[in-house]
């Protein structure tokens, strides 16, 4: 079992800039790859980064490309997520997702593991 321990939400100015870690609670010596979702009221959970376990590769969705980071890799065992010119759109509960696969690396397929979420909160 991987618990995933998430920190660095808060409540952000449009336009501004937040870091998200996540990290597992103990050393897991696995070579996981990792990810960050999203939930915003009313909305589905949606994927938002992901890094391989090397870090080598990453992956991100549309609506974020050019504004969030994410970096980190094994045997450390963390994902940060730096987001930067926040948009109120990016008003969520960030989850931190671990343990899932890359399939033919094109994409990050969602892992068992998941975090209790963070809240990030953009205003004006």
């Amino acid at each position: 079992q991987v618990e995933l321990v998430e920190s660095g939400g808060g409540l952000v100015q449009v336009g501004g800039s937040l870091r998200l870690t996540c990290k597992t609670s103990e050393p897991t010596y696995s070579l996981l790859n990792m990810a960050w979702y999203r939930q915003a009221p009313g909305k589905e959970r949606e994927f938002v980064a992901a890094r391989s376990w090397s870090g080598g590769l990453q992956f991100y969705a549309d609506s974020v490309k050019g504004r969030f980071t994410v970096a980190g890799s094994a045997p450390e065992d963390t994902i940060d997520l730096q987001m930067n010119d926040l948009k109120f759109e990016d008003t969520a509960v960030y989850y931190c997702n671990a343990g899932g696969t890359l399939p033919g690396r094109k994409y990050y397929s969602t892992g068992n593991y998941w975090g209790q979420g963070t809240q990030v909160t953009v205003s004006s």
